[in-house]
């Protein structure tokens, strides 16, 4: 009975000996995770989100409170109104001079024609010409009125597109595809600039980030389409096929939760390897990866 015992202890041992040999380096998976945050200040009016909701690019989920930004919107338009009516009446003066003026060229006219006729004098005519010239600077300092409205008016608008971009900035749109891992904030909550709100990851393709020593390096490249494993049930693993994107180029301590094949290879370079996700991937949980 012992002779059994001792086989079956020795066949099962070979089978784990098998599995550890098998896979030539461990790691867990992750996934690019993106932290939304808010971009304004107050109250958040609408938050309808929960954990493990899909969210789609450039949908609405939520909106912090703009009825101060709306209210100085409102002023700020409101003085830009008032500007503009002060721009009308420059407007209007300018061109009463300007008529004024032709009026004036044509009384000179006429003069510089009786003066060739000897039915004028040369007074008369410095008199128009000062007239004229009176005119010019009039028009010239209203000119210069009119600038300077116009530049508040400039400054206006650009306040009002400031406040329109904030309120822009107020509806929060969730900026990519992927699943919400966590939620940081709640409905009725008062946010401030930069406030971290959730957070999402693409999880239809996630990465198994694994490491390898020194001697492995020259037989994987990118691209290289190789075999991840992950634990399923007690006895059985499940296979994926996967594609390495990334080789880092400087090496690491072995961390704490990685067991390579080599046990006493102190330095590892890590590598990132592209698995299609069929939903039983999860961040954090452990693979293996085979790279022949």
């Amino acid at each position: 009975m012992k002779k059994y015992v001792i086989i079956i202890s020795l066949t099962l041992l070979a089978a784990c000996s098998g599995k550890n040999n098998k896979s030539d380096a461990y790691g867990n998976f992750e996934a690019d995770e993106v932290i939304i945050s808010s971009e304004v200040g107050g109250k958040l009016l609408l938050f309808n989100i929960e954990e493990g909701a899909e969210l789609k690019a450039e949908t609405l989920i939520g909106l912090v409170d703009t009825t101060d930004l709306q209210l100085k919107k409102e002023q700020l338009t409101a003085q830009k109104n008032s500007i503009a009516t002060k721009t009308a009446n420059i407007s209007a003066q300018i061109e009463v001079q300007q008529q004024q003026k032709a009026n004036l060229l044509i009384d000179k006219a006429r003069i510089e024609k009786l003066l060739k006729d000897g039915a004028a004098t040369k007074k008369q005519l410095d008199d128009i010409n000062g007239s004229i010239s009176l005119v010019d600077k009039q028009i010239a300092s209203i000119q210069t009125q009119n600038n300077s409205v116009s530049s508040d008016l400039l400054g206006i608008e650009k306040q009002i597109a400031q406040i329109e971009q904030s309120i822009k900035k107020s509806h929060i749109i969730n900026p990519v595809n992927g699943t919400v891992l966590d939620k940081y904030m709640m409905q009725d909550e008062l946010v401030t600039p930069g406030k971290s709100l959730y957070k999402i990851a693409d999880i239809t393709n996630i990465y198994l980030r694994a490491y390898v020593s020194e001697s492995q390096l020259s037989s994987i490249k990118l691209g290289q389409k190789v075999e991840v494993l992950i634990d399923k049930g007690k006895s059985e693993v499940a296979k994926y096929e996967g594609f390495i994107t990334w080789i880092s180029s400087t090496a690491e301590f072995t961390p704490k939760i990685i067991q390579t094949k080599e046990e006493r290879v102190n330095l590892v370079y890590a590598v990132k390897i592209k698995v299609k996700n069929d939903g039983a991937l999860k961040i954090g949980m452990p693979g293996e990866v085979n790279f022949k």
